[in-house]
């Protein structure tokens, strides 16, 4: 029963956007499963389910991809981003992130091993960092996010 769940779970995450577990639990609901807002916590531990920005700029349960031990993997991010970065701002759908200087590739290959949602693509320089988002709306949603590893 359990593995069905958690099938079906997956199959809903990918279908709709899911931002809350009383959402998920009316779901499973509809689907047959019986099952207590408790187990559904438990069961989006157990999947390793993060809340991500969805492409509409709402958030929205994803199943974890990195393939990497995810602990070290944001670690390794918090580390080298809030060392390099000196400023974020953005203008339309760019969010530019300004580096001390020889950093800037460093930081955005850590920011590329994330994988978010909604990034076209980013490009480095020395000491500046581009990341193309879908919309202006995930712009300012990026911008908001990367604002606290500013030191």
């Amino acid at each position: 029963m359990k593995k069905s769940r958690h099938k079906k779970i997956l199959s809903l995450i990918q279908e709709h956007n899911i931002n809350r577990q009383e959402v998920l639990l009316e779901y499973l609901n509809k689907e047959g499963f019986d099952v207590t807002q408790a187990t559904v916590s438990r069961d989006i531990k157990e999947l390793n389910l993060v809340k991500i920005v969805s492409s509409t700029g709402e958030y929205k349960y994803a199943q974890n991809t990195i393939v990497e031990d995810t602990k070290a993997t944001f670690n390794r991010f918090d580390y080298i981003f809030s060392e390099s970065i000196k400023s974020v701002d953005y203008a339309m759908n760019t969010v530019v992130i300004k580096c001390h200087t020889a950093m800037a590739q460093a930081a955005c290959e850590v920011f590329d091993s994330l994988k978010w949602d909604g990034v076209v693509g980013t490009l480095a320089g020395e000491n500046t960092i581009f990341v193309i988002m879908r919309t202006e709306e995930l712009a300012r949603t990026l911008n908001n996010s990367l604002q606290q590893y500013i030191k």
